[in-house]
């Protein structure tokens, strides 16, 4: 399956860092790296950006022209399969907006996934019943069917990243919880979920008061930090836009850190969790 369509995995683009790598460590580049292959530059490119899926015989033939050695040229060659398989989130991807799809690798191996939601609760402590509301409001252009697939996803997302024991750290406004969505019944369950969540080793919230003072995210769009535990993967920060299904995609050392910076600075203005779970009860 395309690359393009699935969306790296992990062991992708672990596979496809260590190709750049070794690249680099044997002083060729990119443009002598295609001569070998006989291919465009643009092929080795996109092989070791993990947008396409990885060919055993030009892997094979990098790998010779990088002067891999045979051991790890037999460990890198026996891990092609699995790098190749699409990942969990395969099922959902005509539903899904197209940064998502490479978020998804890194969100698999993410162990602190830090959240400023400015006006909703954040999407990884929804509801069902309240992240199709919020579908309902912001994906018109879709169809039921389709809002349903993206919530169905978004409950796997958290489901999974409990399983692997990521811990979530969210920052949101006391404004989300008197916005109404959806339903009394709807707001109803979500607080009873959040209250629940909030108890979880693995759930930081921290909820800034209404009349609390201006901070480093104030008027800012939502941003999700990635923190990543895998070698050779940087952190990542999501920058929601303004129209449907946008967001800007940050992998840069220097864009993480100031995020980085800024949610520190903010989660240092509002209440300590303990106060959060004051406002909920």
């Amino acid at each position: 399956m395309a690359r393009e369509r699935s969306g790296r995995t992990v062991a992708h683009l672990v596979l496809a860092t260590r190709l750049k790598t070794l690249r680099e460590a044997a002083g060729m580049s990119r443009a002598e790296a295609a001569a070998v292959l006989g291919a465009h530059v643009a092929t080795v490119r996109r092989i070791e950006q993990a947008e396409t899926s990885l060919d055993e015989g030009q892997v094979h033939t990098l790998l010779t022209a990088y002067g891999a050695g045979a051991a790890e040229m037999e460990a890198f060659l026996g891990q092609l399969a699995t790098a190749n398989l699409p990942g969990w989130w395969h099922p959902w991807r005509s539903v899904m907006d197209a940064w998502q799809l490479d978020l998804m690798s890194v969100e698999s191996a993410t162990r602190i996934i830090r959240v400023w939601e400015p006006a909703l609760i954040p999407a990884l402590l929804r509801t069902p019943s309240y992240a199709r509301a919020v579908e309902n409001i912001r994906r018109p252009d879709l169809s039921p069917a389709d809002r349903d697939r993206r919530t169905e996803l978004l409950m796997e997302r958290q489901e999974r990243l409990r399983l692997q024991k990521t811990r979530i750290w969210a920052i949101m406004p006391a404004a989300a919880l008197r916005t109404f969505v959806g339903g009394a019944g709807v707001m109803a369950e979500q607080q009873r979920a959040l209250r629940a969540a909030v108890e979880r080793p693995d759930v930081t919230l921290q909820i800034h008061p209404l009349d609390g003072p201006c901070h480093a995210m104030t008027g800012m769009p939502a941003v999700t930090l990635y923190r990543v535990d895998v070698p050779g993967i940087p952190d990542h920060v999501v920058r929601e836009g303004d129209l449907r299904g946008s967001a800007e995609v940050l992998s840069g050392l220097q864009a993480v850190s100031a995020y980085h910076v800024l949610l520190d600075h903010t989660c240092v203005v509002a209440p300590h969790p303990n106060k959060s779970k004051e406002v909920l009860s």
